[in-house]
């Protein structure tokens, strides 16, 4: 489609650089053409690396009546009129709450509040770890029904539609019709910010007659986007040859080896069993999820049941059936609160999880953090071992423990008659050996 690049953004065949890992650096990209969807969802996929533990400055999607091309908010300018959704990289206001996702709304007027990370006019935000990951990110953006829904893929697996919830705003205005932009910048830390595509659709109500297809773009504004792209593609060809030129020892791109090393080998093992526990702890917590609210609906009409008994019985006394029925309440309860303890701690897993495949794709990270984390994830399992345990009891309180059965007293293989006889014949034989030992001595002594 069309677009317009701005300073640094540096377009290729399949992806935009919107910034390079340098210093202070700014570039956006933006459709040429106002878009008019009442109800629309954009799908972006990015990836945002760097060789420091930490980034700067960030990414922002947006959606406005006006390009902006330039300016100090993530690469665009200030007091625009529409919706920004902001993936800020840095902790400016030293909270320690970034990585995170801001969605902004702005009627033109308001001054982004760059030193507090926006949070003072943050319509929902959510803390989301989306740098250096193996896979890239998908953002799912859905306006509709004067709803804004942001979902999050954190590229920590590659099936692509494995996001989950980040925010929601509801009851946002935004203007009829716009511009969508990408944009970045780079602030004292640097990291590259590519967008590998960007998708937009446009939505519409149930049952509702869809509008008409526009027709094709006309073939010579087809020749027209055809010759800028060749004019960009020659112009970067010639940039390669000056370099090329200016620096004879710097060889082409590195031709990759056949074989996989063996620390790349490791190093993609690790990430696959990551992968598979990760996949595995989010279908535990969902089959949790599903037990939680099964428990709830138990207790809510448990609890029903209990309050018409209470009203029909009898002031200062209380029939069998209500007891019975206080004591399941009460169990109920317990349950709900140990499924909210594992919850917790498969949650805490989770945030191990991702921790831990951070670290290990960050470059020159060491082996002693990840395997403390591993440590930690281990931990939580135990918990939520024990959890399961004390549940199952709770659930069986007149179940007495399983006890191995006695095994039946041995046989014995030597009755006492032969014990005794042994016993005489072992002393027989001890005394004949004396006395045989005596005689032999007595004869020895004849020589002497």
């Amino acid at each position: 489609g069309s677009q317009v690049c701005k300073e640094n953004a540096i377009p290729s065949a399949d992806q935009v650089r919107i910034t390079p890992s340098l210093r202070s650096q700014r570039g956006s990209v933006w459709t040429k053409n106002k878009i008019n969807f009442e109800n629309w969802e954009a799908e972006v996929t990015f990836r945002v690396s760097g060789r420091g533990r930490m980034g700067a400055d960030g990414l922002a999607v947006w959606f406005t009546t006006e390009q902006g091309l330039d300016g100090p908010v993530y690469g665009a300018a200030d007091q625009w009129n529409g919706v920004g959704v902001f993936f800020d990289s840095f902790d400016n206001d030293g909270k320690k709450n970034n990585p995170a996702i801001l969605v902004v709304g702005n009627n033109g007027k308001l001054v982004y509040d760059h030193q507090n990370d926006g949070s003072t006019q943050a319509l929902g935000t959510c803390l989301r770890d989306f740098r250096n990951k193996p896979y890239p990110i998908r953002a799912k953006i859905t306006y509709y029904r004067k709803t804004l829904t942001v979902m999050i893929n954190n590229g920590f697996t590659p099936d692509k539609e494995d996001y989950e919830f980040c925010t929601k705003v509801e009851n946002m205005i935004i203007p009829s019709e716009g511009f969508f932009g990408i944009s970045a910048a780079t602030g004292g830390l640097a990291d590259d910010h590519d967008v590998l595509s960007f998708l937009l659709f446009r939505l519409s109500e149930p049952g509702q007659q869809p509008p008409p297809v526009e027709s094709e773009i006309p073939k010579e504004e087809k020749d027209k986007y055809q010759e800028e792209f060749q004019n960009f593609q020659q112009e970067l060809d010639k940039k390669k040859e000056e370099f090329q030129k200016e620096h004879p020892d710097v060889q082409g791109e590195p031709i990759e080896d056949l074989y996989e090393s063996a620390s790349d080998r490791e190093i993609r093992q690790v990430f696959e069993g990551q992968n598979r526990i990760h996949l595995e702890i989010k279908q535990v917590n969902r089959n949790l999820a599903m037990i939680l609210d099964e428990q709830r609906r138990y207790v809510t009409i448990v609890s029903d049941e209990l309050a018409k008994k209470g009203t029909n019985a009898v002031s200062g006394q209380q029939d069998p059936a209500t007891q019975q029925l206080s004591s399941i309440v009460a169990t109920q309860q317990e349950v709900v609160r140990i499924l909210n303890e594992m919850r917790n701690s498969f949650h805490e897993s989770l945030k191990q999880l991702g921790s831990v495949q951070h670290q290990g794709n960050a470059v020159g990270m060491g082996t002693y953090e990840t395997i403390q984390h591993f440590n930690d994830i281990k931990e939580h399992l135990h918990t939520v071992k024990r959890d399961v345990e004390h549940l199952v009891q709770r659930n069986n309180p007149s179940d007495k423990a399983v006890k191995c059965p006695e095994l039946p007293p041995l046989p014995s293989c030597l009755s006492t008659v032969h014990f005794v006889i042994f016993v005489v014949i072992q002393t027989v034989l001890f005394f004949c050996y004396v006395m045989y030992k005596s005689q032999q001595e007595a004869a020895a002594k004849k020589f002497f």
